[in-house]
């Protein structure tokens, strides 16, 4: 992989940097040569990254977004910038709301080249889940004090670590009838490289796409339904899907404890895929990889005997 790049020795501040996108992004950039500070609530999380840089290449530091002290602080000296920060509890108003507007002003004020935020599809001012609303806010707070900056909204974006084929993967793996909430809801799934390539890209080329926002979904729309089976065959399970009523997936999410918020309910009844009506991670010269490129192989952790029984299995499935 070519690693000539304008980002080559710049300083890129990344809030969020040690989660789990910030992650994909982190490498995405080490590569080009950037020298990263990761700023969070939780710098120890991305302290696997250490071996991936060079000596002085990677900068970790706490950080509340919600101070302007500590975002001041964050972005020292920074030529470029990168907004990850996204939660589903706390004061989401703060944090994905008016924190981005704060980024943006400092950015500005300390003449960063560029700025990336992250969003997510369906950020609707108007809508009934705080997080979209919040995401909303973010959008036009931060455009509103950086004009010049790159907006990403990425569907659920899916990877080998992460907390959503995993979470089904592992109850597919204990349990021969699950229920299935949103059963025909269609998600967008985008592979948490290809975000990182379109921050990486936004972040190089802020005079083509600075001011605009991109919707990342990946190549395929599948139902809910869809994925649970895909995910049973490439464990080579027999598995009864079982679809929810919306009523009743309503009230399970409006239980204390349960895996799933009233607000997560919300947002997946919504849908999760690229509206058509924004740029595209084909406008960032992306061509995006589809889920089944990858999901046998991650998969292996969850069949009867792992990759010893992983022919068998299969050939049972079918």
């Amino acid at each position: 992989m070519p690693t000539s790049s304008s980002l080559s020795g710049q300083l890129v501040t990344i809030f969020g940097g040690s989660g789990y996108i910030g992650n994909y992004v982190a490498q995405s950039l080490l590569e080009r040569g950037a020298r990263l500070r990761l700023a969070s609530r939780n710098p120890r999380a991305g302290f696997a990254l250490k071996p991936l840089a060079n000596l002085g290449q990677l900068q970790f530091m706490p950080c509340d977004i919600t101070r302007e002290s500590h975002v001041e602080a964050a972005l020292d000296g920074a030529s470029h910038v990168v907004n990850l920060v996204g939660a589903f509890d706390g004061d989401l108003g703060a944090l994905m709301g008016e924190a981005p507007g704060m980024i943006g002003r400092i950015a500005a004020a300390n003449g960063a080249k560029a700025l990336v935020h992250m969003s997510a599809i369906g950020a609707d001012a108007g809508s009934s889940a705080a997080y979209a609303r919040s995401k909303a806010l973010g959008e036009q707070r931060v455009l509103d004090a950086f004009p010049a900056a790159t907006v990403l909204r990425p569907s659920i974006v899916f990877g080998k670590d992460d907390n959503f084929l995993n979470l089904f993967g592992g109850m597919i793996e204990m349990l021969p009838v699950l229920p299935v909430f949103g059963p025909q809801v269609k998600l967008q799934l985008v592979f948490a490289d290809d975000v990182a390539e379109a921050v990486r890209v936004a972040l190089e080329h802020p005079e083509s796409h600075g001011g605009h926002i991109y919707e990342l979904g990946g190549p395929e729309q599948l139902t809910m339904m869809e994925i649970h089976e895909r995910i049973a065959a490439a464990q080579g399970r027999k598995r009864r899907f079982i679809a929810m009523p919306d009523g009743l997936s309503a009230t399970f999410a409006a239980l204390p404890g349960t895996p799933m918020s009233r607000d997560q309910w919300t947002l997946l009844k919504a849908g999760n895929v690229v509206s058509g009506e924004h740029r595209t991670l084909a406008d960032l010269g992306i061509e995006p990889r589809p889920l089944g490129l990858f999901l046998d192989k991650w998969m292996l952790r969850y069949r009867k005997h792992g990759r010893f029984g992983a022919a068998n299995e299969r050939a049972k499935a079918r």
